[in-house]
């Protein structure tokens, strides 16, 4: 077997020989990575329940908060399929490692921002550390474990995903509420940090090592490339209110197209010569997978923006704490939960169903939500709970069998780069949604003010003018899922 590189093919390496293990060392590894991941998917729901406490402190303005949350899941998924290469080729435990030490102490320097600036660059570095991070983690469960190990610890993953879909609401508004130390805030940060001490630790000791037998440079350019036309055009996008829509702010969207074609022209050049690119532009022809990108995108993109404006609503608007801000959010997480089993149970048998009908019950949730807070802009929490567990059910549907059912319309032998891309595509997408999103919320809250509604008139204004995009968007979502596989890939 031969690799060709730029300078002609030569031999691949054999890959190091993984240690399969198991017993207290399985169980030990398996607890490392589901714990650091849990972080990760803890990071990225838990800013936004402290968000409101974070513009008071420090005098953050609606574009910083925005970026708090964006720039974090924007740097994940420019990084995520280069932090796979890494560990790859370098080896899955060293990037582990080197990835969960990068996210304590970018979470250390998060806690210590004096400013809006300084917490967003801090925010981009986490999520740096965690697209290296991250992406060990699969790599470490497939090629470590028994295939009996390896299906608990799957099952284990899915857990994990419910858990810190209930936990980053509650845990944000208790830590923020609580003011331990007076850290207020920043105890949402400094709690990831002897918690990713003690995974350094064990994950030293008790991690095995495994990398491919492949060679290719990495495509540094590529990676590049993507993220720059990210940037170029979700800066604008987040910022264009408080710039007050310059020309250049147009400029810098139509750059970010053009850098976007750049990319994706790289990107058919390096596949062209036998490497590994970023994203392969010939997984654009499979209908399926070019549906499931769009629909992924939308899908997470409502969702994340939701969070992150509907604790707003209720923090500011409303007047409540960030825990009971946390406790309204509740039902949601609990309602994902009773359906997350039975959409991964069924995916194999019905998984577009699945899909389709859980994106239309987001929708109707967010409709009806949409008329309690209508007919009451300061709604009690038994009527918002209703609403909210409804979108639960529906998120429970979706989002734990999404990119199986997506992939099971993609040839075997690129299953894993297109699983890579759609997780990049869904955190770019989160990011993406917080952009769009956000700008309506503060535009019309802005708007709002300056027609003299003040407090719980304008942010009702703002959280209801939202609303109709949220819905627009799982719509457009359910129909993009009609291209997709009726059943979820063997194995999901």
């Amino acid at each position: 077997m031969t690799v060709t590189t730029e300078s002609g093919p030569r031999p691949s390496k054999p890959p190091s020989p993984a240690t399969v293990i198991g017993g207290r060392a399985a169980v030990i590894a398996v607890v490392v990575v589901l714990v650091a991941d849990f972080m990760d998917l803890l990071d990225a729901t838990i800013v936004s329940v402290a968000a409101p406490d974070v513009m008071r402190d420090l005098g953050a303005g609606e574009s910083a908060l925005q970026w708090t949350v964006a720039g974090y899941t924007l740097a994940m998924g420019a990084t995520l399929i280069t932090g796979g290469r890494v560990g790859d080729q370098f080896g899955r435990r060293r990037a582990f490692l080197v990835g969960l030490a990068g996210f304590a102490i970018a979470s250390a320097l998060c806690a210590l921002a004096p400013n809006p600036g300084f917490l967003i660059a801090t925010r981009v570095l986490q999520g740096l550390a965690g697209g290296l991070m991250v992406p060990q983690v699969f790599g470490v469960i497939r090629s470590s474990l028994a295939p009996g190990a390896r299906a608990k610890a799957l099952g284990a993953y899915g857990a994990v995903l419910s858990l810190a879909s209930v936990a980053g609401p509650l845990l944000g508004g208790f830590l923020v509420d609580a003011d331990l130390f007076g850290l207020g805030w920043r105890a949402i940060f400094w709690v990831n940090v002897p918690i990713a001490a003690i995974g350094i630790v064990l994950g030293a000791r008790f991690l095995p090592d495994s990398r491919s037998g492949e060679r290719t440079r990495l495509d540094l350019l590529g990676a590049a490339l993507g993220a720059v036309a990210a940037v170029l055009i979700l800066l604008p996008l987040i910022q264009g209110p408080e710039w007050d829509w310059p020309w250049w702010s147009f400029a810098m969207i139509t750059a970010g197209i053009a850098c976007g074609a750049a990319f994706l022209g790289w990107e058919r050049r390096v596949a062209a010569h036998g490497r590994r690119p970023v994203f392969d532009p010939a997984l654009l022809r499979v209908r399926a997978f070019s549906g499931g990108l769009a629909a992924s995108a939308l899908f997470f993109g409502a969702i994340a923006a939701f969070f992150l404006l509907f604790a707003m609503y209720l923090q500011i608007g409303t007047g409540r704490t960030a825990l009971e801000t946390g406790l309204v959010i509740l039902p949601y997480a609990i309602g994902a939960l009773v359906t997350s089993g039975i959409g991964v149970q069924f995916a194999t048998k019905a998984g577009r169903a699945l899909l389709i009908g859980g994106s239309l019950v987001l929708a109707a949730s967010q409709l009806l939500l949409m008329f309690i807070v209508r007919a009451d802009p300061d709604p009690g929490y038994w009527l918002l709970a209703l609403p909210l567990f409804i979108g639960g059910l529906g998120l429970g549907l979706t989002s734990p069998s999404l990119i199986n059912v997506i992939l099971a319309g993609v040839p075997g032998r690129d299953a894993g780069s297109a699983g890579a891309v759609l997780t990049t595509v869904s955190q770019i997408g989160s990011a993406t949604g917080v952009a769009l999103l956000g700008a309506i919320f503060f535009e019309t809250l802005d708007d709002a003010f300056a027609l003299g509604a003040a407090g719980l008139d304008g942010y009702g204004d703002a959280f209801l003018a939202i609303m109709p995009w949220q819905i627009g968007f799982y719509v457009a979502a359910a129909a993009l899922m009609l291209l997709l596989p009726k059943r979820a890939a063997s194995g999901a």
